[in-house]
């Protein structure tokens, strides 16, 4: 963990993101996030970072209706998506020099 991380508690992030605390536990039993801290889902925290993913994972729930499985296979790409093309990104810059 980064001295720098910003986090969240659960009801926070349930409060200042209008979202269901359901959803939050459900994202969390499909490991779609993982709290940082805490052992029951008022004492989790997460890191900030983590809410675009939270926001991402709720849209495709209801917007497209799909199972939190799906949701869970569809986030877990788009996050290796996003690390390869930083890593694609590095790799130029460093091709470039």
């Amino acid at each position: 963990m980064s001295d720098n991380m910003l986090i969240i508690s659960f009801d926070e992030l349930c409060e200042s993101h209008h979202i269901q605390q359901e959803f939050i536990i459900e994202i969390v039993d499909y490991g779609i996030a993982k709290p940082i801290s805490g052992d029951s889902a008022d004492q989790w925290q997460f890191e900030t970072a983590s809410v675009p993913w939270l926001k991402k994972a709720i849209d495709l729930y209801t917007m497209l209706e799909m199972d939190w499985f799906a949701v869970a296979m569809i986030i877990e790409l788009l996050k290796q998506k996003e690390a390869l093309a930083k890593e694609n990104t590095q790799l130029k810059r460093r091709l470039e020099r």
